[in-house]
């Protein structure tokens, strides 16, 4: 039987590529009641996800810049989301 794979939409910004690639390497997640974006704290996701972004860098990028936009990225979310109430983070 022949098995295809779901395309995955394209990502319009470099922000959004980054985003995505945290995603998948399992370093941030949505929270689950208002899809806040969130750190996971996972030295070993965030290791993924610049390892990707170095092996798998956009086109217009280089391998540094491509690193640069994950971090940026990372410095810009937060470990808990902001609507929860501070004993649910």
């Amino acid at each position: 039987m022949l098995m295809t794979r779901e395309r995955r939409p394209t990502i319009r910004t470099l922000r959004g590529w980054a985003i995505s690639v945290l995603h998948d390497a399992g370093a941030m997640r949505e929270c689950e009641q208002h899809g806040w974006m969130r750190e996971r704290a996972d030295p070993h996701a965030r290791d993924r996800a610049m390892e990707i972004a170095r092996q798998d860098a956009p086109a217009e990028l280089s391998a540094d810049e491509a690193v640069a936009e994950i971090r940026g990225v990372l410095e810009s979310i937060g470990d808990a989301c902001p609507e929860c109430p501070p004993e649910d983070r």
